[in-house]
């Protein structure tokens, strides 16, 4: 039998501290070649990283601000660009080491791998202590500060009621407008929003084009300039003007504009606002929309709004034939409620409510043959082809009485005031005008439908007097009640929500605006 030997592997002798090793370029062991080299030298093992407590987001020199979760990526790679020599090693692995969310501190646990020698590569594990430093976002100063917005949205309209600002607020808060503004300040004919930043201001300005009629004005004011870096510090001035034609308001046209749409009746109502502005002939039920365009190249005031109604007490109804969706025409027979047992007098009118009324409703109305109107295209009209009244949409007048209160609520914005206060009729008509509305949300599904209701807290107590309600109301029947489905939950209003407002308000429905 041939004898074999045995294969071994040579050993050497480290040349520093004697150790028996494996042949290596350098000629030492791996103990004395961490204490030689340091492949994290130049790697800072301490550092600071700013954060902002109001927003909580964290700087990325030099001026960005990013939001980010404790132990997240978005944070771990926000570390480890601090970490200026951390380009010239290979990382092979990175992580973070528990520590208390109240400390200020965090900690990486790093590998990194470094060519020392020749073909000898070096792995190394070491940590990296962050400090949290608080400091406080150019966005948050300019917010806590005065006087520091870059842009501001003026909306106005020129109408005798607060109607249309009340709804307006409601769609805003539904659509979250309002997530980018810095202030709110509610003034006499409208409001005023600013903005830390010109683009929120423009995107405020495309979400109000997309829902009303509007005419919009920008101007800018230059606060300071560099003549060395050619740099300019402006404020953004957009002054937006509501058309002043209301839901439900007594329009006449002009000639012009009767005759561009299709030979209308220049006696016209308005029944429906969105992005134009949507008027009927209750004689035929013809309709005619009246684009943002037109109406600024030939505009119009409406001859009479709602505080200029009468209350009629229906006493025949009587179909006579077209019939346009919900709208039904009709020849109505009506008496004012305040002559009703007084005297005889009753008028006739057309109307298109033929669908909803029966004898004995309520319904509101324009009295047309003992009102003066001060308007020219209406003093241009035959007065013997002009109805007596115009009526305009069912009353429920028993409803109005009630001494209960509703079982929903509305959110309202947190808007500043103006520096003083209003005076005490002023505060009668503003309180009046939003009993309105809320009046005008029990009576229009439709209307209700385009904003967010809130359950109360006295929807128990309306619970147990169900049975006390339903004989008060016994009276009244197709009275739109709202339902606890259509309500919800009163949670905590968020001023900053991360959903952005629809981009398609055109094809929803927003075309109930009450102004």
């Amino acid at each position: 039998m041939e004898y074999k030997p045995e294969l071994t592997t040579q050993q050497i002798l480290c040349c520093s501290c004697g150790t028996t090793i494996p042949p290596n370029p350098t000629n030492m062991c791996i103990n004395c070649i961490r204490n030689q080299v340091d492949i994290t030298e130049g790697i800072p093992k301490h550092a600071t990283i700013c954060f902002c407590r109001n927003c909580e987001r964290y700087l990325q020199p030099p001026m960005l601000w990013v939001a980010c979760q404790l132990e997240s990526r978005e944070l771990l790679a926000l570390c480890l660009k601090k970490l200026k020599g951390l380009n010239k090693v290979r990382l092979v692995d990175a992580g973070f080491i528990w520590t208390e969310p109240h400390s200020k501190r965090i900690k990486l646990k790093l590998t990194i791998q470094k060519e020392v020698f020749t073909s000898t590569i070096l792995q190394q594990i070491f940590e990296v202590e962050f400090v949290v430093s608080h400091q406080q976002c150019d966005d948050c100063a300019k917010v806590m500060a005065q006087n520091t917005w870059k842009a501001m949205v003026q909306v106005r309209q020129k109408v005798d009621h607060k109607r249309t600002f009340l709804y307006l607020e409601q769609l805003i808060i539904k659509h979250s407008a309002h997530k980018d503004t810095i202030n709110i300040k509610e003034c006499r004919d409208g409001l005023d929003f600013y903005y830390a930043s010109r683009s929120h201001a423009l995107k405020m300005v495309e979400f109000l084009s997309a829902i009303t009629p509007l005419k919009s004005k920008a101007s800018e004011q230059l606060i300071s300039t560099d003549i060395h870096s050619g740099t300019s510090n402006y404020k953004f001035s957009y002054s937006i003007e509501l058309v002043p034609i209301c839901k439900d308001d007594l329009l006449c046209l002009p000639p012009k504009i009767a005759k561009a749409m299709g030979n209308i009746s220049p006696l016209v109502i308005c029944y429906r606002i969105g992005n134009s502005i949507h008027a009927m002939d209750v004689n035929s039920l013809a309709v005619a929309e009246i684009s943002t365009q037109t109406y600024w190249r030939t505009p119009f005031h409406a001859l009479a709004s709602v505080k200029q109604m009468v209350e009629y007490y229906v006493l025949d109804v009587e179909p006579c034939g077209p019939v346009r969706g919900k709208y039904v025409l009709a020849d109505i027979q009506v008496a004012r409620a305040q002559d009703v047992g007084k005297n005889d007098t009753t008028y006739f009118a057309r109307s298109h409510l033929g669908g909803i009324l029966n004898p004995g409703d309520s319904v509101m109305g324009y009295d047309i043959g003992s009102s003066n109107f001060n308007n020219d295209a209406f003093d241009g009209l035959h007065r013997g082809s002009l109805p007596d009244v115009i009526l305009i949409k069912k009353s429920y007048p028993a409803h109005r009485k009630r001494t209960k209160g509703r079982n929903w609520e509305l959110r309202q914005l947190n808007k500043e005031e103006e520096d003083m206060a209003p005076r005490k009729q002023d505060q009668e008509r503003i309180e009046q005008d939003y009993e309105m509305f809320l009046r005008d949300l029990e009576e229009d599904p439709e209307l209700r439908s385009t904003v967010n209701l809130y359950k109360s807290d006295k929807v128990k107590k309306e619970a147990d007097h169900a049975m006390e309600s339903d004989s008060e109301f016994d009276d009244e029947e197709g009275f739109p009640e709202i339902q606890l489905d259509e309500l919800l939950d009163n949670l905590k209003l968020d001023d900053g929500p991360d959903n952005e407002y629809d981009s398609d308000l055109q094809d929803q429905g927003e075309d109930m605006m009450m102004d």
